[in-house]
């Protein structure tokens, strides 16, 4: 049933957020509606209808423009649209208020929490005190340019992840009609090196020492050794171990509520299950708990990896590469790249190519030592 009322700025604000998206229509001005998300944001609609076509247009925030404001909007753009009045076309909206909606208020529903985090982030310390105050047809290639390799001097990854996202806002825009070119599609992404690392079996074992030996100088070190280790033992990312709750948990398996790609199970070797049953329990939900919260899970960082890997003489490992290395193992022991897939929770076995050609290696020196039992063969000495 279609909602209809005289829109006034005290009515708007009363409006409540339901379990659906929902429009009100006003009654005075034909065409003109507040949409409703459930998110609780507000934003003016105009259904625009011509001779020969309809359509739809934001027209903002309600919470940055009185119902007066929106009736005269909508009113110009029915005039030109009739061709009674020469008026000035509407202008675009600023990259702020088109954020704000459609972008972001019809896109929020599909984003996990860690991702809206990460989107909330950017928008607030990059993209919209950079562009907001901009129309979206006033943002031009050179801006961009100069913003980008401004941040790209401190955080080249950082400012690629920012640029995809400006990307991504901009052809949403271009969708709509409201832009005609992507002014951000010629910027040039910095180049990221592929980091995958592996780590031997002997300097695995270094590793390890290392380890033994942070713990046996200092026994506080031991949650911060043990989150390592479980990262060699389970192939697991950094969060999924740092956040781990002791409520997912379950036998030898972990049942992730909230990895990258989603809920996922991880198996437990039998070492790995015992490192975590060792865990002292404190009646909080994390397995390894922050040292100032319990009810908090460890810090971001974990500022140990740096004096073991020191001490190893890793200098070139990441934290994230005891995951790689897991993953290289597998390969090398012949376990297919798809059960690999699931072990590491790939959404897509493409993603764990890059860990064929560690059994390629097998492969060749394999074929080099059959080779050379072939030739003996052949030469009679076999």
């Amino acid at each position: 049933m279609k909602r209809q009322m005289r829109l006034t700025d005290a009515g708007i604000a009363r409006l409540k957020a339901g379990k659906t998206d929902y429009t009100v229509w006003d009654t005075v001005a034909p065409g003109l509606g507040v949409r409703v998300r459930t998110s609780g944001f507000r934003g003016y609609v105009f259904h625009q209808r011509g001779a020969n076509t309809a359509r739809r247009v934001s027209l903002g925030p309600a919470a940055l423009k009185s119902v007066e404001e929106a009736r005269r909007e909508c009113l110009s753009m029915q005039l030109e649209e009739d061709g009674r009045a020469p008026v000035e076309a509407p202008a675009t909206a600023l990259f702020r208020d088109y954020v704000e909606d459609p972008w972001k208020a019809g896109m929020a529903g599909r984003w996990k929490p860690s991702t809206q985090r990460s989107v909330e982030a950017r928008l607030r310390t990059q993209l919209l005190p950079e562009f907001g105050h901009l129309r979206l047809d006033r943002i031009t290639p050179a801006s961009i340019d100069a913003w980008f390799e401004n941040y790209s001097i401190t955080a080249p990854g950082g400012a690629n992840k920012a640029l995809a996202m400006l990307r991504q806002i901009l052809n949403h825009a271009i969708a709509g009609g409201l832009i005609a070119v992507n002014p951000a599609r010629q910027t040039t992404m910095n180049p990221r090196p592929r980091l995958t690392r592996f780590l031997s079996a002997e300097e695995i074992a270094r590793l390890i020492e290392a380890l033994d030996h942070c713990v046996a100088e200092r026994p506080a070190r031991a949650p911060q050794t043990d989150i390592i280790r479980l990262l060699l033992l389970t192939g697991c990312r950094k969060s999924e171990i740092k956040n781990l709750k002791w409520s997912e948990i379950h036998g030898n398996t972990l049942r992730l509520a909230d990895s990258k790609t989603g809920p996922r199970v991880v198996y437990l070797s039998e070492d790995a299950r015992a490192l975590i049953d060792r865990q002292p329990r404190n009646g909080g939900p994390f397995v390894f708990p922050s040292p100032a919260d319990p009810g908090r899970p460890r810090g971001h960082e974990l500022g140990l990896w740096d004096l073991v890997r020191e001490r190893a003489g890793l200098a070139d490992v990441r934290l994230h590469d005891p995951r790689h290395t897991y993953a290289s193992q597998a390969v090398m022991r012949g376990i297919p790249l798809p059960v690999v897939a699931r072990l590491l929770g790939h959404s897509q076995v493409q993603m764990t190519m890059r860990y064929a050609h560690v059994g390629d290696r097998d492969a060749e020196a394999a074929a080099e030592r059959i080779g050379e039992a072939v030739a003996l063969v052949l030469a009679g000495e076999g």
